[in-house]
């Protein structure tokens, strides 16, 4: 312990015979680091906070619907700093001033893209810190910034909308008139290749249509044909004749009693006020005709007493088998002509294969055309009805919930801090140059120190005899030193109020 004391007390005294220098290394420490920190410049920072909503008054079928709000979100923290929104704040704030030329903006913008910084504090919420040499620049580069946001915000959906309807409009007119191109080469080879022939479309779709109705056909031919033979089956057992009881002179055949039948339908077709022109009358009329001719030449059967009359069952099924009749002879018939339209069709494909070739080739085209026309027509609407939407509120609100602060201290540097830090570096610079010297110099203060050094024991030692007058030297040295001391602490304690001062003025 007694070791350290030594120690201790050989260092301080080390320290006090070389005062002056520690004083002056002190002195010139703290002058050259006050002066470099009054150097660095001030940066002062001004906050904002804002909330930013998209607002999608369609369908997301109809408002953009590749687009999430989420992407919108990033994409506006990402482009509202901007190069192009950026240097608008530079030819918008007192930054034009220090600007001569193109070079100088581009630097004032990349210096500004470094003092802007943009934060995420939710997801709709915004931090917008700007840092600037004083504090009204700093808040006014956060105002315009925002202001230049909003004015963005409420031209440019309009202006995209405005040219994405031009751009909409002259393909629009491009693809109609391609569209007419095609429909007139369309009509024109229908009228060339296809006029003469039965049906619609292609050749293979007309031949396609021609052999479903053809088994369409045949199927009702062939129901007809097995009605029509049950009928006859039906015939063969039952009788023509059944016998009478009264003395009838006679009594009608089957060709009468459909002349009867059919004088019954035209009557009860006139009194439910159908005219001459009438589809069913025409053709009740053309019955009555040939039934009349039919029944001239059909001699009356039976007789008086006991004779015989005609079966009703068998007039029945005989006119129930003259109308299957006429339907198998009318499915026939429209039989023939599938089948005739199906040869003519063939002929023409296997004359010149090409056409069917040629006329796919030609409706495609045209229903490429025809449905890029479309998706474009929908696409224009669905961008009017949104830009419709955009005229009456805005797409995306941006509402400033902490308008831009205006900084009362700047924020970098520290100088309270650095002007504490360069004096005590200044002193601790002083206190240990004095202590390197003394530990150069080969002086003991002790003998101790000298006899451990030396090996050999000291007799003795003698102090130090100071007279009178060296003794008021040394006091008038030592309140010299007191006073540079408080000199350099009085300059500490002035910088510290100037800072103090220059920080009130700015604010």
């Amino acid at each position: 312990m007694n070791g350290i004391y030594d120690e201790a007390r050989v260092a301080l005294h080390a320290i006090w015979t070389r005062r002056w220098l520690a004083l002056a290394l002190a002195w010139g420490v703290c002058v050259l680091g006050w002066l470099f920190v009054s150097q660095i410049p001030s940066r002062y920072e001004s906050r904002a906070r804002v909330f930013v909503q998209m607002q999608n008054l369609l369908p997301a079928s109809i408002d953009q619907p590749s687009a999430s709000s989420r992407t919108d979100i990033d994409t506006i923290r990402q482009t509202l700093t901007s190069a192009v929104n950026l240097e608008k704040v530079v030819r918008g704030t007192d930054l034009a001033n220090t600007v001569a030329s193109d070079r100088d903006v581009a630097d004032r913008v990349a210096s500004l893209a470094q003092s802007i910084k943009v934060t995420s504090a939710q997801d709709n919420l915004f931090e917008i810190a700007t840092t600037a040499a004083s504090p009204k620049l700093a808040r006014t580069i956060t105002q315009k910034l925002i202001d230049i946001f909003v004015e963005g915000n409420l031209a440019g959906d309009r202006t995209s909308t405005s040219q994405s309807l031009s751009f909409l409009d002259k393909q629009l007119a491009q693809r109609q008139k391609q569209l007419q191109d095609a429909e007139a080469k369309r009509a024109d080879f229908q009228n060339r290749y296809l006029g003469a022939l039965p049906g619609t479309g292609s050749v293979a779709d007309r031949i396609g249509a021609a052999r479903s109705q053809m088994a369409q056909v045949d199927g009702d031919l062939a129901a007809a044909q097995s009605g029509l033979a049950a009928v006859q089956g039906q015939m063969a057992g039952v009788a023509r004749t059944v016998a009478g009881s009264g003395g009838v002179a006679g009594a009608a055949g089957p060709a009468r009693a459909r002349l009867a039948a059919i004088q019954g339908q035209l009557a009860d077709a006139r009194a439910r006020g159908y005219t001459e022109s009438h589809p069913d009358v025409v053709a009740l009329r053309a019955q009555l005709a040939q039934a009349t001719a039919a029944a001239r030449g059909e001699p009356l059967s039976g007789g008086s007493g006991a004779g015989s009359s005609p079966n009703p069952l068998y007039v029945s099924l005989q006119a129930m088998m003259a109308d299957k009749q006429a339907a198998v002879a009318s499915l026939r018939i429209r039989r023939a002509q599938l089948q005739g339209d199906l040869d003519q069709l063939n002929a023409k494909l296997s004359e010149d294969p090409t056409v069917a070739a040629e006329q796919g080739a030609i409706d495609r085209d045209y229903q490429v055309l025809k449905d890029q026309y479309d998706q474009l027509l929908t696409q224009r609407e669905q961008i009017a009805l949104r830009g419709q939407a955009q005229s009456q509120t805005d797409r995306v609100k941006f509402s400033v919930i902490d308008p831009p602060t205006t900084p009362q201290k700047p924020s970098a540097p520290n100088r309270m801090l650095l002007l504490t830090g360069v004096l005590i570096a200044g002193l601790g610079a002083g206190i240990g140059g004095a202590f390197l010297l003394g530990q150069l110099r080969g002086t003991f203060a002790t003998s101790t120190r000298l006899e451990r050094v030396a090996g050999m024991p000291v007799i003795g030692s003698i102090g130090e005899v100071v007279t009178r007058t060296q003794s008021e030297l040394r006091a008038k040295q030592f309140r010299m030193f007191l006073g540079g001391t408080a000199a350099l602490g009085a300059a500490y304690v002035l910088l510290l109020g100037v800072e103090i001062l220059q920080r009130g003025l700015a604010a």
